[in-house]
């Protein structure tokens, strides 16, 4: 049986066009903090972890958790998708949209079945997108909130009450010693992390991007890039979080990063924009000015280079040096101008010269228009 507002998983279309929770620009420090996410891992007691399950196991595990996850009321409406039935653009697309992880669309071989193949899942709330659990990741359950602007809070008590929803049908591994039980060691306790989404362009252009990066690490934070572990930053783009999740209370990792490390970063990057304005006003007009010309008159657009060109333009947005632009349309052009978008916008798959074309078209046709 389906919860209320779940849909049948073969026939709910993935939308492209939708502004997702973390580009709304909205909430507080919107100019330097595009979003703030709390992530918790969560395993069953009943089921062998990671590479120890078998397919069978997998398969268990996703029905079980599908089942709860459809039941328990963790949202007006939810969307449960099988991920392992996806193509690869549409799951791409969940990628983009930063609701699943990029080892999560692989998958992973099971018994010699081929990667794709693996069973996994994915249930999310609609329209807003806040909170998406995935299902046979790394852990079996991976719940993620996230909310536009800085607001950690928010997210940590929504991922709270999702989290005791779905404990009270489900048998989570849980040591009264060591907290709760995780596939990686360095998820062990509370299996907790929140992280923000921080535009940094100032910092990078006044050369201080890198004292704040070895700041966060002697902080035990860790600096990553647009996709989180393992990618690069893009488009002046980067995701910080925290790293120690054993022996810490989830109330003491909020305070610190909520109330302490972040609205650091925040007056660093803003003291950085006033330098810029102050110090290099005509510099960092003619830099937005040439970034949106550039994106309003190409023909061909590489990914990183759109973003690196929407970054100065949301920079000159952001300092009030390009008057009558909408910052929503800029966020929004984050989004469209990636791979898995672009090709469902444009209604078919493209090679890559062919993206680069379609990109700067379509570009063009946002910000002209």
């Amino acid at each position: 049986m389906r919860g209320e507002g779940s849909r049948d998983p073969r026939s709910e279309p993935l939308r492209f066009e939708a502004t997702t929770e973390w580009l709304r620009a909205e909430g507080e420090a919107a100019d330097v903090v595009l979003s703030s996410r709390v992530r918790l891992a969560r395993n069953l007691a009943t089921s062998p972890f990671g590479l120890k399950a078998t397919r069978a196991d997998r398969l268990s595990t996703l029905d079980v958790c599908r089942s709860r996850l459809l039941q328990s009321g963790i949202a007006p409406r939810v969307v449960w998708l099988d991920v392992h039935e996806r193509n690869a653009t549409e799951r791409n697309l969940l990628v983009e949209r930063h609701l699943i992880s990029k080892p999560f669309s692989r998958g992973r071989s099971v018994g010699g079945a081929p990667a794709g193949n693996d069973p996994r899942g994915l249930a999310f709330s609609i329209p807003d997108e806040r909170l998406a659990v995935m299902v046979n990741e790394e852990d079996h359950l991976r719940i993620q909130v996230v909310h536009s602007g800085l607001a950690l809070e928010a997210a940590w008590s929504q991922a709270d009450a999702v989290d005791d929803l779905l404990e009270a049908g489900l048998p989570y591994a849980f040591s009264p010693r060591l907290g709760y039980l995780t596939a990686c060691p360095t998820n062990l306790g509370t299996g907790l992390r929140m992280s923000v989404m921080l535009h940094l362009p100032a910092l990078r252009l006044t050369g201080e991007l890198e004292k704040v990066k070895r700041a966060a690490s002697d902080m035990a934070l860790a600096v990553r890039g647009y996709y989180g572990e393992g990618s690069e930053a893009a488009g002046d783009l980067f995701q910080l979080s925290n790293q120690t999740t054993l022996g810490k209370a989830e109330r003491t990792i909020l305070h610190e990063l909520a109330t302490e490390i972040i609205p650091r970063i925040i007056a660093y990057e803003r003291h950085a924009r006033n330098e810029l304005l102050t110090k290099r006003r005509i510099a960092i007009e003619d830099q937005s000015h040439r970034a949106l010309a550039l994106l309003t008159n190409a023909r061909l657009l590489a990914t990183d280079e759109a973003m690196q060109h929407l970054s100065m333009v949301r920079l000159g947005v952001m300092l009030g040096v390009l008057p009558g632009l909408d910052q929503n349309r800029v966020n929004q052009l984050l989004l469209l101008v990636q791979p898995a978008h672009l090709q469902l916008a444009v209604g078919r798959e493209l090679d890559q010269e062919q993206r680069r074309a379609a990109r700067a078209q379509l570009t063009r046709a946002r910000l002209l228009n």
